[in-house]
């Protein structure tokens, strides 16, 4: 999580460092006309700049001071609500202050500052007195865009981003490398930039003629206020759209996949322990402790079950209880490749990486259901001639299925034909995961001709013999821990058992999630936050620039009801129109990051995320809005 936070800090920072620079350019702008009076009074511009250079000074030294005692807190808080997403164990917490994140931050913010310095003194050196005197009765040049043109660049704008979708959606499978999915994200930002600049070429005009819309109330009024800031607006609400489809999906995808991992480890964690072992050692196969005992000695002790060679090596079998062990078996004339079949050249012109030498798993269909009525999942009957293919890993799935859509799929095993049961594959697995991550496995009759030396591995599912967690914890070290007799003696013995406990499968799910979520909802809150201060600082700065135009208004009949409402139009269509296309890019983006976590979040748990997402994002962006109306109601008062 350090190591991806680093990375992902260095983004973050200059992500802010544009907004801070975009911010300060508006603040500048705000005070031209107190600059001009400052020239009128003879002040120079390299007197003007040295003024600007310490207020900007003193201004972050007093934001970095309050940001860090902040965020040394808030940091702690965000621990905590991580970590009660998932349950974590916070016997351990401690209050963390980070020297290293504290130096990072200082030099990622005088960085930031020296920029906005620069920037600073660079725009005072260009200032014209008659300009900064004349700045608040100046609008924008707005260059008249042809209607026919941008209704045009409208419509391409619109296949262009309708093919992105499509790309993302429903040609996802062919977007196999990084170079294959760029290109549909600069279509969509090139789209993004596009709509909003038609937009604001043919909008208008078309409202004009709707004159019973145009010329109701002040709807006219906050048209042109609209219109007057129309050159800077298409980059900022292209901009902030961006930033907010970033934040919707981030967020909803994120919280998809705590959901979608928090129910399926309860799922795919049925027992305590699963144990395997290799049945078979190859001809080749030596151990580190060779000079103990011989190849031939360590090969035969591979063929030994896994419940005896646990108490031949001192385990007390008490411990464990609800014990099932089966074989696993995998045979070389039964590949993935002859599982494909007819059907393997084109599964292999379409998913060349696949190691399609890879023998496929088979369990007789007795032991298989010995473990499924332990983990009290569906079992399954066979006919002598049939067999089922079970696979709850989405992408193998789909793969698997079309060779066994046409319900005529033979294979051979063992040297007998056997025909499918089903057309698809069914659900189950046997070893324990974080997920669903079953890529095959052949359920075959009991009377499938299976030979010993097909034998791939022992497998053993088992509980803990006790009740209490603390009770399940003792007994966890003897399998986990390396300074346990039993496992010390498995090395002196030059034997390997690998395995799985259901504690150490939920300790390095919650690893990895809390790593994604953290990071997610690091990022969306600062993309949130960005694209609300834009907002906010244009909108405030706008409202202190047109304070004259609401005068006017008061003028010629207006009451403060109709000048409120006005105002809260032309603010609401900044803050609306953004989000409402970043909600359409994030249906699909959404989906996209989804098929990107296939195996790993469900579509199913979407709905949930995407309400949580849109309670945030109300919040915020809402708190945001309802601040930059009651700040620009009170600009614009009287």
């Amino acid at each position: 999580m350090i190591s991806l936070l680093g990375f992902v800090s260095v983004f973050v920072a200059v992500v802010l460092g544009l907004l801070i620079v975009y911010a300060n350019n508006f603040l500048i702008n705000r005070r031209k006309k107190e600059f001009g009076i400052y020239m009128t009074l003879g002040m120079g511009k390299r007197q003007i700049s040295k003024i600007i250079i310490l207020e900007t000074v003193l201004v972050g030294i007093i934001s970095l001071l309050v940001g860090l005692v902040v965020g040394i807190f808030a940091s702690q808080f965000m621990s905590i609500l991580v970590a009660k997403l998932f349950e974590a164990d916070m016997s351990e917490f401690q209050f963390i202050f980070s020297s290293e994140a504290c130096i990072k931050t200082c030099i990622y913010f005088a960085v930031m500052y020296i920029a906005v310095m620069f920037f600073n003194t660079l725009t005072v050196s260009k200032y014209k007195l008659i300009n900064l005197l004349n700045a608040s009765k100046k609008n924008e040049k707005v260059k008249i865009k042809n209607p026919i043109i941008c209704i045009l660049i409208f419509i391409l704008a619109s296949i262009l981003l309708g093919y992105a979708y499509w790309k993302v959606t429903g040609d996802f499978k062919s977007l196999t490398t990084a170079d294959k999915i760029l290109p549909p994200i600069l279509m969509g930002v090139v789209s993004t930039v596009l709509i909003f600049w038609s937009l604001s070429g043919f909008i208008i005009q078309i409202m004009q003629k709707m004159k019973n819309i145009y010329l109701k109330n002040t709807n006219m009024f906050v048209l042109k206020q609209i219109n007057n800031k129309i050159n800077t607006m298409v980059a900022s609400m292209s901009v902030i759209c961006l930033m907010l489809f970033m934040t919707i999906s981030i967020l909803s995808s994120s919280l998809a996949l705590r959901n979608t991992m928090q129910r399926e480890l309860i799922d795919m964690t049925p027992v305590d322990l699963n144990l395997y072992k290799t049945a078979n050692l190859p001809e080749t196969y030596m151990k580190y402790n060779v000079e103990k005992r011989s190849t031939v000695e360590q090969r035969e002790d591979s063929k030994i079950p896994i419940l005896q060679t646990l108490k031949n090596n001192g385990l007390d079998i008490n411990v464990l209880k609800d014990i099932i062990e089966i074989p696993i078996y995998a045979c070389n004339e039964l590949t993935w490749k002859d599982f494909f079949g007819d059907k393997y050249e084109e599964v292999k012109a379409e998913y060349p990486n696949i190691i399609y030498e890879t023998a496929e798993q088979i369990i007789k269909i007795s032991d298989y259901n010995k473990i499924s009525k332990l983990y009290g999942i569906e079992q399954y009957d066979l006919n002598d001639d049939e067999y089922i293919v079970l696979c709850d890993f989405k992408s193998q799935e789909e793969l698997r299925n079309r060779s066994l859509e046409d319900g005529e799929n033979s294979l051979v095993i063992a040297g007998k034909r056997y025909n499918t049961k089903y057309n698809e594959c069914k659900s189950g697995f046997v070893i324990m995961s974080t997920s669903h991550t079953n890529t095959g496995i052949i359920l075959v009759p009991d009377n499938c001709p299976l030979t010993e030396d097909m034998k791939e591995k022992y497998f053993l599912a088992a509980n803990y013999n006790v009740k209490t967690d603390e009770e399940k914890e003792k007994i966890e070290e003897i399998f986990s821990s390396g300074d346990s007799g039993f496992i010390q003696n498995l090395a002196d013995n030059g034997l390997e058992i690998d395995g799985f406990t259901k504690i150490s499968i939920m300790n390095a799910s919650i690893g990895l999630a809390t790593i994604v979520i953290f990071i997610a909802i690091y990022l969306g809150i600062i993309f949130l936050i960005a694209s609300s201060a834009i907002l906010a600082l244009k909108q405030l700065t706008d409202s202190s620039d047109n304070k004259q135009r609401y005068t006017i208004l008061r003028k010629i009949g207006c009451d403060e009801k109709m000048i409120n409402k006005s105002l809260f139009r032309q603010i609401g269509i900044f803050f609306g129109v953004p989000l409402i296309l970043a909600i359409i890019h994030s249906v699909f983006g959404i989906q996209f990051a989804i098929e990107m976590m296939s195996g790993l979040a469900s579509k199913e748990d979407l709905l949930p995320s995407a309400i949580i997402t849109v309670i945030i994002i109300g919040g915020i962006y809402g708190a945001y809005f309802l601040a930059t109306y009651l700040g620009s109601k009170n600009i614009i008062k009287e």
